[in-house]
């Protein structure tokens, strides 16, 4: 269960260690759905639960590769061909094989979400790269992985019918490093779903439009 506000009033830095962590409780959460529940919607969202993975999972590779070259390029994304496989559905140019099952989804996932771990620990804290929200560092990077982890797992349990209630301080981490102008006297889960359009806090109303900030803080 989400503690209060006040037990994150101080948020450290967003580590690798922290977007490891909210893959894999992602993944053991989204195992437990029943093998016939993927074509669903995933929550509110327009695609299903499985194209929602393989959203996340593009996510996670695309911010990996993008701390990937010796010179990352700080005008636009390193250019892979991200494509839609229906009319409507994710732009990406990472697919699960479907004959692979659930189970070989969430192994997409959990390798998608290892890279870009890995790219966050090893790149240099002074490295640059382009984000449409910012030209960012790794730790920003990290904490993008993570807000796509938090919040798309909730749309996914939502649709799977599991059961999603995230760390406060994993949460608070973020909201602190990407989301500069959110409340911090509120719960830190609920106040990151109200931060990217999910739901409404403490009487603010629920956002429809909404980003984040990428560039270093300080």
């Amino acid at each position: 269960m989400s503690q209060p506000a006040e037990a994150a009033a101080s948020p450290s830095r967003v580590t690798a260690d922290d977007l490891d962590q909210a893959v894999q409780l992602a993944v053991t959460v989204l195992q437990e759905a029943p093998a016939t529940a993927w074509g669903g919607k995933a929550g509110t969202l327009e695609w299903d639960c499985w194209e929602t993975v393989e959203h996340l999972s593009d996510d996670l590779f695309a911010y990996a590769v993008q701390l990937g070259p010796r010179t990352p390029p700080l005008d636009g994304e390193v250019p892979f061909v991200w494509e839609s496989r229906r009319p409507g559905g994710p732009g990406n140019a990472v697919h699960a094989d479907r004959t692979a099952g659930p189970a070989g989804l969430l192994q997409v996932l959990e390798a998608s979400g290892a890279l870009l771990v890995a790219m966050v620990r090893t790149t240099p804290s002074h490295v640059r790269s382009y984000h449409g929200y910012g030209v960012s560092d790794p730790e920003g990077f990290g904490a993008m992985g993570i807000v796509e982890t938090l919040v798309h797992t909730y749309d996914l349990a939502e649709g799977l019918g599991l059961v999603w209630d995230p760390p406060a301080d994993l949460c608070a981490r973020v909201l602190a490093r990407l989301f500069p102008n959110a409340p911090v006297d509120t719960d830190p889960w609920l106040t990151l779903l109200w931060a990217t359009g999910r739901t409404e806090v403490d009487g603010r109303p629920r956002l429809t439009t909404w980003r984040w900030y990428g560039e270093p803080r300080g």
